[in-house]
């Protein structure tokens, strides 16, 4: 695995746990990383999402812009590759 990927991957993994907390564990980590469907064909409610824009830009140190199209909200992969576009890594730092 090249080292972007690499990263990646974890960043993948840290936003599944973030994903999963919000959600009080109704939705797990593993549903998350195996499945490809959108959060809430998984179960991820509004009040869930809400929580993960807070987890996020807390752990993360960002904020999200939610003026415009936040389509990146639809799918774990979606996000991920929001925050990567924002320098985030996986150790919780911005690359930029």
């Amino acid at each position: 695995m090249t080292a972007p990927a690499a990263a990646e991957a974890a960043l993948r993994g840290r936003v599944a746990v973030l994903v999963s907390r919000a959600t009080d564990g109704e939705v797990t980590e593993e549903e998350l990383l195996s499945a490809g469907a959108s959060l809430t064909a998984l179960g991820v409610t509004s009040l869930a999402l809400l929580r993960l824009i807070d987890a996020v830009e807390e752990e993360f140190g960002i904020v999200l812009d939610l003026d415009g199209p936040f389509r990146f909200l639809d799918d774990l992969d979606g996000l991920v590759g929001h925050l990567a576009g924002l320098g985030v890594a996986a150790d919780g730092g911005n690359d930029v």
